[in-house]
């Protein structure tokens, strides 16, 4: 497996986010040799949601607001339908998910998330995958929504379930090498 030895990666989540969808990215990219942070709204742990019912707290490592765009290397939204629901409505984070799609950086977004890169105007014209329930809303927002286990339009990576974890999480290592390797040429 390729690693990203070095690499920061943030995740932003809140209380209700699919336990796997941040555990097991937050797992693989830090077996893959990088720091990961998780920004919650107040810098507080959050409790996650498995399946169908509350799961394990996560430790937060700081607020969203206290997030620079800059220390990082990609950004991780995991799904859950409480999750992003909470996220598209705080301010700072829709302005780091805006931030982080602008410049560029691997944005990696699964399950519902993709209603935050919707709310953050990052989807028009792009080839996008999500939880099914949400592609109307990917279309809607001027999106090719499609049904696989994970989509990439330039800087953007989305995946549809828990199913797709490990595709979602090599999309992301490679996404991560390939701009670690095109800065330093």
């Amino acid at each position: 497996m390729p690693t990203i030895d070095g690499a920061k990666i943030i995740i932003l989540a809140s209380d209700g986010f699919e336990q796997s969808e941040l555990t097991e990215p937050k797992k693989q990219l830090e077996a893959a040799g990088a720091t990961v942070h998780v920004a919650t709204p107040d810098g507080a742990d959050i409790k996650g949601w498995d399946v169908t019912d509350w799961g394990d707290t996560v430790k937060a490592d700081k607020a969203i607001a206290d997030v620079d765009i800059d220390d990082y290397h990609a950004m991780v939204l995991p799904g859950g339908q409480i999750n992003p629901d909470v996220l598209r409505v705080n301010e700072d984070a829709v302005g780091r998910i805006k931030a982080f799609g602008d410049s560029g950086k691997p944005l990696a977004a699964i399950c519902h998330a993709p209603w935050l890169l919707i709310e953050a105007g990052l989807v028009a014209g792009k080839r996008l995958t999500s939880y099914k329930s949400i592609r109307t809303d990917l279309a809607n927002a001027g999106a090719t929504a499609v049904d696989e286990p994970v989509a990439q339009d330039a800087n953007l990576i989305t995946s549809r379930n828990p199913d797709d974890l490990d595709a979602f999480c090599q999309a992301i290592i490679d996404a991560v090498n390939s701009r670690t390797q095109a800065s330093a040429a």
